[in-house]
């Protein structure tokens, strides 16, 4: 039976994390949930049972990532799916934001799912199956937004490392998805996961305005149903041969698109260049 299946994902105390989490529950498969608290998870999902086991765990610490994924595999003997939710957005200014502000949202929305997928794939590769759904975003395959540059540079690095994923573990029997959701109605725009520059620059005007429109205007507004995203990521699982790149939301398919057709305009504008470099 396809519900006999065990996920393992992170950053389930809230937003897709949680609604998924809910969703796989709900429909009787095995859960591992991760957070930075118990007790958070505990509140929102229940206690330690045959089917759900909540996990405290520090993605940028790989001695508890690797402790949490042991733990999780003694409680239900494998793991079948990995999701890599767990990340914070992140907005301003390349210039405004400190170094220690730009390393921190790589140190947890990059290095943290490689620390995951460090420690999960000797279990996946040893059972020959599995499947990896890295959560990027539609700001990982389009860019083009004031002030989100950091953020939008961790979610590329996410999507690229996947394509190689991808490649490397295929002869594994193990699968890996970049999902590119667009706006979803979670609590991402909301202050505990959504951080703003220490030291922001007034002369950047459309950051500041991309700021308000988030945080007043689109927070609670999002067109994505987090619950129809659960439902695709466990209607993707069941794919024999499930996309590497999954965009969610009509408003990141059209996102994708536009850049698409930019690229390749551009591509033909600037042909007689390309082609002229080589000897």
């Amino acid at each position: 039976m396809e519900n006999n299946k065990v996920w393992f994902i992170t950053g389930a105390s809230k937003g897709l994390g949680l609604e998924l989490a809910k969703k796989l529950l709900a429909e009787g498969y095995q859960v591992a949930a991760t957070s930075r608290s118990e007790e958070t998870l505990i509140k929102v999902l229940g206690n330690t049972s045959e089917n759900f086991l909540p996990l405290e765990m520090d993605l940028v610490n790989e001695k508890s990532v690797k402790n949490a994924i042991e733990l999780a595999v003694s409680h239900f003997k494998t793991i079948d799916v990995l999701v890599n939710n767990a990340g914070y957005g992140l907005l301003g200014a390349l210039e405004e934001l400190t170094d220690a502000e730009a390393r921190k949202n790589y140190e947890v929305n990059v290095f943290g799912l490689l620390n995951v997928i460090r420690n999960t794939m000797p279990y996946m590769r040893a059972a020959r199956s599995g499947h990896i759904f890295n959560i990027s975003s539609v700001g990982g395959y389009y860019g083009e937004f004031p002030g989100w540059g950091i953020y939008c540079s961790t979610k590329f690095a996410v999507a690229g490392l996947t394509e190689s994923l991808a490649a490397e573990v295929k002869e594994f029997g193990v699968h890996a998805t970049i999902v590119y959701p667009g706006y979803f109605r979670t609590d991402f725009l909301k202050d505990s996961s959504l951080l703003l520059p220490q030291n922001p620059i007034a002369d950047y005007k459309e950051v500041r305005q991309s700021e308000n429109a988030h945080k007043e205007d689109i927070n609670e507004n999002q067109p994505g149903d987090p619950v129809k995203l659960a439902e695709a990521l466990i209607k993707m699982n069941h794919e024999e041969n499930p996309a590497l790149h999954l965009f969610l939301g009509e408003d990141a398919y059209n996102m994708a698109n536009q850049k698409i057709a930019s690229v390749q305009k551009q591509l033909e504008e600037w042909k007689s260049v390309s082609v002229s470099t080589g000897f």
